[in-house]
């Protein structure tokens, strides 16, 4: 999104998008299928499949076209509604059938074996009868860790809540202690624990010393609550202060501090608005509350936390789309090139270590499923939220400029690799095995291969 709101990085976004999506659909799949071969849950496969072609033909039909419309742009932030909508109903769907086979389980005294060659369908209907509220739609692996009982689960939580009580009460003063304002504060903005201080190594403690100067920025300017502690991380003098710095970071940090500097009537500069604003808000939290107690409207510094949070989000991706732009100009690269290799590589690496780890957990399916969700959120979220602040920056239609033939390569490959998908995943019965993710690998490498043979002009029309 900070990369498709302005015009000159808009290829970076582009390639950045597909990129990602080819990366995530084929050696994020590919890895997962590696790892753990299993059988994949046939109509949300085949929905999320479906919904993430749609958006890249109506991706590559703007591109073709070079301009898009605010009615095209509200188009997508509508398909994405609907995708959520189905998903949605499809759940609710589920969730009752599954209700229903379980009421109708408790009278029948026994259920005879199945034969091997009974149908897949068949398998995911019991195995979805047996899962747990986690898999949902997308089910358990039968070789996944056996389901905790919540009887079972209530006893393991009260031992590990007793036993980091036990560890708890070895810290905790023999006196009854109340700290002043002045300790709280100190000790709010301390992101040292000296506990685990002492028992870390020294590679560690350099770590963490060069990580302490912006840990305690974050902590002076975002809020934190906590539901699963008891006062939910409720500080009294950091939260007050919390209504001074995080507006005013936020002021100053969005669209790279554009509105710092903007004057009211040329006189008062709004920066100033927001200070004494938030300094009459903070001295009326900090008189009203007390030290121990949260007041009713503590959620709301949740909100106040998730938009400073967002806010820096934004700003440390400019920051990157500036660099990857200044690096494509000095070493001569395109900007589609540096999207569909770096940025997508950045943007992606998470997904890979995520998904991988959660199909090695035993959910394979859960992590098939998030490598579709999270592109499909990010293409169609991303370019309508992306072309909507050009549009509201330029005053005018969104122009994209192709870059020639790579563009067409990327759009290409990720097409082909959806459609590839789509016809032979249901060819095999929607098992997902080894021989399907060494496919994918190979044909990711050979459209990196084909991309950058393009970008250095030995393929060329």
């Amino acid at each position: 999104m900070a990369a498709i709101s302005h015009p000159h990085t808009a290829g970076l976004a582009v390639g950045a998008l597909f990129g990602a999506g080819i990366f995530v659909t084929t050696v994020v799949a590919g890895s997962v299928a590696l790892v753990k071969p299993f059988t994949v849950a046939s109509r949300p496969f085949l929905r999320d499949v479906i919904f993430y072609m749609i958006a890249v033909f109506w991706t590559f039909v703007i591109l073709y076209r070079g301009t898009t419309t605010l009615g095209e742009i509200l188009g997508y932030l509508f398909l994405y509604v609907v995708y959520v909508l189905t998903v949605l109903i499809s759940s609710c769907i589920y969730n009752r059938q599954k209700n229903s086979a379980t009421n109708g389980l408790q009278y029948i005294p026994h259920i005879p074996e199945l034969n091997s060659s009974d149908s897949s369908d068949d398998d995911d209907d019991i195995q979805r009868m047996r899962g747990g509220t986690i898999q949902q739609e997308y089910g358990k692996n039968p070789s996944a860790p056996p389901i905790v009982s919540p009887r079972d689960s209530r006893h393991a939580k009260t031992g590990v809540c007793a036993a980091a009580a036990a560890a708890e009460s070895e810290y905790r003063p023999l006196l009854p202690y109340s700290e002043s304002t002045r300790e709280i504060l100190l000790s709010s903005l301390n992101p040292v624990d000296n506990r685990k201080w002492r028992r870390k190594p020294w590679t560690w403690k350099v770590v963490k010393v060069v990580k302490t100067p912006l840990e305690v920025l974050l902590l002076l300017c975002v809020p934190v609550v906590d539901p699963d502690k008891e006062d939910r991380n409720w500080r009294r003098p950091l939260n007050s202060l919390h209504l001074i710095t995080a507006p005013l970071l936020c002021v100053l940090v969005f669209q790279s501090g554009a509105y710092g500097g903007v004057m009211i009537q040329g006189e008062f500069p709004v920066w100033l608005l927001i200070l004494l604003l938030g300094m009459f808000l903070a001295a009326i939290v900090f008189c009203t509350t007390t030290n121990d107690h949260p007041p009713k409207y503590h959620p709301l510094f949740a909100f106040l936390g998730f938009v400073v949070s967002a806010v820096l989000i934004s700003a440390a991706a400019s920051e990157v789309v500036s660099l990857l732009h200044m690096l494509g100009v000095v070493l001569s690269l395109s900007n589609t090139v540096l999207g569909l290799t770096l940025l997508a590589w950045g943007n992606s690496i998470g997904d890979l270590f995520s998904d991988v780890t959660i199909a090695r957990q035993g959910y394979p399916r859960m992590a098939i499923a998030a490598c579709f969700g999270g592109i499909i959120f990010n293409m169609l979220f991303g370019v309508g939220l992306g072309c909507l602040m050009q549009m509201y920056d330029t005053h005018s239609y969104v122009q994209f400029e192709s870059e020639g033939l790579l563009t067409w390569i990327v759009a290409g490959a990720l097409g082909s690799s959806l459609v590839l998908s789509f016809l032979i995943v249901p060819l095999s019965q929607f098992h997902l095995g080894r021989t399907y993710g060494v496919f994918l690998l190979v044909l990711y490498s050979i459209f990196l291969l084909i991309a950058l043979l393009t970008e250095f002009g030995i393929i060329h029309t």
